[in-house]
């Protein structure tokens, strides 16, 4: 059966199908089409990453935090470490049936370098599974607190590199609604979220610019992109953060600052450690 010219050499078609991307009987459609081309967009952000880390060691370990579907691992280990002899991917999972599968699959296809792990975030920092230290952590589209959990997993394990694609910002928001009407008496500026459109729009931007300030006070220099073309259009926010070991001089108070300015001062503990 010909393979499409889109797909590259040595990709596992298997996963591919498995994936939805192709269909079962191996073509590409338009919608799937649109899903390599975002699975390669993806790719090619996080490929640089794993380069500089072999560059500098002779092994690269990825821990996948919140991995659903191991979707992006499986991805990463198809285009990347299956044709190498080094490297270890790990899936990090709260639901055991996912996990399961994974490992079906991973078997399946001969991906022995990738380890699907059921443990909840605590679990995860202290599992004598995991190594010591992590040189790349990712979390796509890990819905909420989730993405928080991965920071905090990633900052434990002193991680190079850190790549999240966050989703469904709605804590943030959530705290902005129930103290809106004190905030009303504190601060000017508590009309950016007074309409409740605005409070779910600011409130998951403002996540975001929490999170880069809190990775820039433990030390990494923070990159703020689009993930361009991902099917989520009001979802593609993609943060990069790469370990200098030097913190941001002011970061640190920024974020205090922030969380006092729009009376989120319950969430300290979640921004701050």
């Amino acid at each position: 059966m010909p393979i499409s010219h889109e797909i590259k050499p040595g990709q596992s078609v298997e996963l591919l199908k498995e994936l939805h991307i192709l269909t079962r009987d191996g073509k590409l459609n338009q919608d799937s089409r649109r899903k390599l081309k975002q699975v390669y967009h993806l790719f090619n952000f996080i490929q640089p990453l794993l380069d500089e880390v072999l560059a500098t060691r002779r092994n690269l370990t990825l821990a996948d935090h919140g991995a659903g579907k191991s979707y992006l691992g499986f991805i990463i280990y198809d285009l990347f470490l299956k044709a190498r002899e080094v490297g270890q991917i790990y899936g990090i999972e709260t639901r055991e049936t996912l996990v399961n599968k994974s490992r079906e699959l991973a078997e399946r296809l001969g991906f022995a370098r990738m380890s699907f792990l059921n443990l909840s975030v605590e679990e995860s920092i202290h599992s004598p599974q995991l190594p010591v230290q992590i040189d790349v952590v990712t979390a796509l589209h890990a819905c909420n607190t989730a993405t928080d959990d991965a920071i905090r997993f990633a900052l434990h394990k002193q991680a190079k590199f850190i790549v999240l694609v966050p989703c469904c910002q709605a804590e943030v928001a959530a705290m902005l609604n129930k103290n809106k009407n004190q905030s009303f008496g504190k601060t000017p500026l508590s009309e950016i979220w007074r309409h409740p459109i605005h409070t779910r729009e600011f409130g998951s931007h403002l996540t975001n610019v929490l999170r880069c300030l809190q990775l820039e006070s433990h030390g990494y220099q923070v990159t703020v992109t689009e993930l361009v073309g991902w099917e989520h259009a009001m979802k593609n926010e993609l943060i990069i953060a790469r370990r200098t070991g030097a913190p941001r001089n002011n970061a640190l108070e920024r974020l205090e600052q922030i969380l006092r300015e729009l009376n989120l001062e319950e969430l300290r503990e979640r921004f701050i450690y």
